[in-house]
């Protein structure tokens, strides 16, 4: 008799509960770089977000791979949405008021 978490579910392993998964890609998003106009695919590590009180300070950012410039881009809702479901590392700015 084996033990479970689950009132009866027996004989389940970490094995056989995740039997069948595949793994997941990671997500890319594609950019582009205003100062070389070189176009290319970054993942969510290279990329980060910061939320503000505004559309003014509300920006993502990240380092072009080609030429090695800082770029920041503003980000509406949308962008928002997507960089944060793909898990893009994110900063909330608080106002200072």
């Amino acid at each position: 008799m084996s033990e479970s978490a689950t009132p009866g579910v027996r004989g389940m392993t970490a094995a056989s509960a995740f039997a069948g998964m595949t793994s997941v890609a990671p997500v890319v998003f594609r950019a582009g770089c205003p100062d070389c106009r070189e176009r290319f695919e970054l993942t969510a590590s290279a990329l980060r977000l910061a939320i503000g009180a505004s559309s003014r300070t509300t920006f993502y950012s990240f380092t072009c791979p080609q030429c090695g410039a800082a770029v920041r881009k503003p980000a509406g809702e949308r962008i928002v949405e997507l960089l944060t479901g793909g898990g893009v590392r994110t900063l909330r700015l608080h106002s200072t008021v």
